[in-house]
C-alpha cells in the first residue's frame, strides 16, 4: 500500500502528493482564494473522467473513432444531508458509432474503478498522535 501526504500550503488550500503529483485543492471565495477545485470537486470529477477513460479504451480496443465522444454527468443532492444522492452520465456517441456497441459502450463505463469503489464502499479509519 502507497501512503499519500497531505499538505498545507497556506489559507485553505490542503493539496495531496500521490505518485509524482502535487493535486492542488481551495475552498472558494471569501472562505478561501478558489484558486484550485475543491476536494469534492475532483471527487465528482473522478467519476466523469474514470467512465470516459473506460469509454474511450473500449471505442480504441476496437479501432474506432473516438473524434465527437463525450460524456456530460449530471449530479442531484440531497438537500437535508448536503451529500450526492444521483449522477447521470450521458455518453455522447462519436458520429458513425456502430449501433450494435451502444450497450457494450455502456457496460464499459460502467466498469470504472470509481463508480465501482462506491458501489462497494471501503471502510474508513482516521487516527490522530
Amino acid at each position: 500500500m502507497s501512503d499519500m501526504e497531505i499538505t498545507f500550503p497556506g489559507g485553505k488550500k490542503v493539496n495531496a502528493l500521490w505518485h509524482g503529483f502535487e493535486i492542488a485543492t481551495d475552498q472558494p471565495a471569501p472562505v478561501g482564494e478558489g484558486a484550485a477545485p475543491t476536494p469534492f470537486d475532483l471527487f465528482l470529477a473522478s467519476l466523469g473522467t474514470c467512465a470516459g477513460i473506460f469509454a474511450l479504451g473500449f471505442i480504441q480496443s476496437r479501432g474506432l473513432s473516438a473524434e465527437g465522444l463525450g460524456i456530460s454527468v449530471s449530479f442531484e443532492r440531497n438537500e437535508e444531508t448536503h451529500l450526492l444522492s444521483k449522477a447521470v452520465f450521458r455518453i455522447k456517441l462519436p458520429k458513425d458509432f456502430p449501433p450494435k456497441y451502444k450497450d457494450a459502450v455502456i457496460k464499459a463505463a460502467e466498469q470504472c474503478l470509481v463508480k465501482r469503489t462506491m458501489d462497494n464502499p471501503p471502510a474508513f479509519e482516521i487516527t490522530a498522535g
